[in-house]
């Protein structure tokens, strides 16, 4: 068996934790204390998260997404495959070394799509930009935690909790959608999202290309396009 090797660690930025980012040959894992947040070898529910998302956008002219979390690029490589050369997307990193580590030691895995002219990485909080929308974004798709709670970043919470919902609506165009990751089924949060004013869809999606562990993508709809 080859052993794990270390490559790189980062603070997160409210310091309570360390991101640890592993090699194992050809595999790729980062870690939060004894939590795999992701792995190079299971991609199959982050780029269901990207599909299903864009599949509900189709036909927009120039869609505008915005990609919370840069993790290992699956989400990002997916929408961009799925996607149009008009469209823009924006994705969020709260942690720089995330985004150095895409440039750096895992380059291979990134394939070049952050070299694509239609993204753009903002190395920022991807609640302050959805703050700071009105009407921007034709998708949102969050895949910042293991689901809708704070567990990366404690102030990710707000994210999933009344208040980050109503500002997610605001932030989409009419029948824009927000769309979720989450390691497993949340009820609670189905009914915020209901309560928040979404059409809401649950979808379970595997974790690796049709096999392993259930996922959980939510799809929340902004109410009916008016036009496109």
């Amino acid at each position: 068996m080859i052993p794990w090797e270390l490559l790189g660690t980062a603070r997160l930025p409210d310091g309570s934790g360390e991101l640890r980012l592993k090699r194992r040959g050809t595999e790729f894992s980062i870690m939060l204390g004894a939590n795999e947040l992701m792995n190079s070898r299971l991609s199959g529910s982050e780029e269901a998260l990207a599909r299903l998302a864009v599949a509900r956008i189709a036909g927009r002219k120039g869609p505008r997404m915005l990609v919370g979390g840069l993790g290992m690029g699956f989400t990002l490589r997916a929408a961009l495959a799925a996607l149009g050369m008009d469209a823009r997307i924006e994705v969020a990193e709260l942690v720089p070394e995330v985004v150095a580590w895409a440039r750096g030691p895992m380059a291979e895995v990134f394939a070049g799509c952050l070299d694509d002219p239609r993204v753009a990485i903002r190395e920022a909080d991807v609640g302050a930009l959805i703050m700071a929308a009105s009407a921007a974004y034709d998708a949102i798709l969050l895949d910042v935690d293991n689901g809708p709670e704070g567990l990366t970043v404690a102030a990710n919470d707000r994210l999933y909790d009344h208040g980050g919902l109503a500002a997610a609506r605001r932030a989409l165009k009419p029948g824009g959608v927000l769309a979720v990751w989450s390691q497993g089924p949340d009820p609670r949060f189905s009914r915020r999202l209901r309560d928040s004013g979404f059409a809401v869809e649950e979808v379970k999606a595997r974790a690796g290309r049709g096999r392993g562990a259930r996922h959980v993508v939510w799809l929340a709809a902004n109410g009916p396009p008016k036009g496109r």
